[in-house]
């Protein structure tokens, strides 16, 4: 049996993206139905570093303080080249209303937002339903007119004026639109685990760890732990366990002695470990009639200074207002799709520059040989030698929507819970 859903907008994909626009377009009083193919929030080893912006947007959107307690606050960066300090990070150093990053598991942000967004009438979530086609006006050449979804309870049907692909960076929408794409490859991948966090480190630090050709990333996760994501050649994953967990504790070793006790009692098998395939995407069309990708769906971004989730919130609230007007001026099919199309042009120049960011930092990284060392430490150190260079690099990545004045965020200090 075919049930059938009618709304204004269908967003396909319940993350950040998808949430972030249904609650402000339901704020807007337009009606919105979220599928999320999972049946839960809880996501592990997914995206969990907010950056400025996106804290600064999730305070006005009456967030922050009701995830108070669920994130921990980072003050200061540091990476460690070849054993030595080649570059400190202090964040209260940049004159923004919100300068910390924040560390937010993502099923906290997730149910604060679709609870938000569950306040306002015309919102709708369905947990557990997988898109699996569009529906189309004259066939496959027609604009969308909504989707169809396999749910527990069976077919589900949503007709919708818009659909917006909000589906991540494999987007099964974008497949089916046949909106054309590039996937470009990078030269590596990252695997990653979790840890108990080291007694002997401050909680409140990013750490990356680099030695000749191997790197690693250390973040604090709130409550008590730290991620840790170790660069493998790209496909290398076969290979590395070929080699056994040995090698993989071998390799956190060499980057991170204070982890080798922890790294030998909680990673006994890869069952404990997650592989990310490290790719960007370039689309360069993000919506067709009666569709709209956004997100990563749209513009797929590397791990590097966490600016996954931060996009896709921008994304939300760029979005809705343009979507809004469009409604309020008769919601056809035209002004929706000038609507997309607004969007892009809003949000091109900024993925651009936060892609280039991405791809000169992972450059660095995979430089190797005593040469290239030379180069990457001394780079490094000119950086945090000058705090207008610093400003330079990291206001492109974190200070995108803010506009700088006064710090307004409490300073928050966090330490792991006891595990006694």
């Amino acid at each position: 049996m075919t049930a059938e859903l009618t709304a204004q907008v269908c967003v396909v994909g319940g993350g950040p993206a998808g949430l972030t626009l249904a609650l402000e377009l339901a704020k807007r009083s337009v009606s919105v139905v979220v599928l999320e193919q999972s049946g839960h929030f809880n996501r592990s080893f997914r995206g969990e570093s907010v950056s400025p912006d996106s804290v600064w947007l999730l305070d006005r959107l009456g967030l922050l303080d009701r995830l108070e307690g669920e994130y921990a606050q980072m003050h200061r960066m540091e990476i460690i080249d070849g054993g030595s300090t080649v570059m400190r990070t202090d964040f209260s150093d940049f004159d923004y209303p919100q300068p910390y990053p924040v560390e937010l598991p993502q099923p906290a942000l997730l149910a604060a937002l679709a609870a938000t967004a569950g306040e306002h009438p015309g919102f709708t979530l369905r947990q557990g339903a997988t898109a699996v086609g569009l529906l189309r006006e004259n066939g496959d050449s027609g604009p969308v007119t909504g989707v169809r979804a396999r749910t527990p309870e069976g077919e589900l049907t949503v007709r919708a004026q818009l659909t917006v692909a909000a589906d991540g960076r494999f987007s099964k929408v974008r497949e089916m639109s046949k909106l054309p794409y590039e996937k470009l490859p990078l030269d590596r991948d990252v695997i990653w685990l979790r840890l108990p966090f080291p007694p002997e480190w401050d909680f409140n630090t990013y750490r990356i760890r680099i030695l000749g050709g191997e790197h690693g990333l250390f973040i604090p996760t709130h409550p008590d732990s730290v991620r840790v994501g170790l660069n493998i050649p790209k496909g290398g994953l076969r290979d590395l366990r070929a080699q056994g967990l040995t090698a993989l504790h071998e390799r956190l070793d060499r980057l991170a002695p204070e982890l080798s006790d922890s790294v030998r009692t909680v990673v006994d098998s890869w069952s404990e470990t997650s592989m990310l395939d490290i790719f960007t995407t370039l689309v360069p069309q993000w919506s067709m009639p009666g569709l709209v990708l956004m997100g990563d769906a749209a513009h797929t971004l590397t791990p590097i200074l966490g600016q996954g989730v931060n996009h896709a919130i921008i994304d939300a609230v760029t979005l809705a207002p343009l979507l809004d007007d469009a409604f309020a001026a008769g919601g056809g099919a035209d002004r929706l799709f000038a609507a997309g199309q607004e969007f892009q042009r809003t949000r091109e120049e900024a993925v651009r520059l936060s892609r280039g960011l991405q791809l000169r930092q992972e450059k660095l990284f995979a430089l190797d040989g005593r040469a290239g060392g030379i180069f990457r430490r001394s780079l490094y150190r000119v950086v945090s030698s000058s705090h207008a260079l610093q400003r330079r690099v990291l206001a492109r990545a974190y200070f995108q929507v803010q506009k700088p004045g006064p710090i307004e965020a409490k300073k928050v200090l966090a330490r792991p819970v006891s595990r006694a």
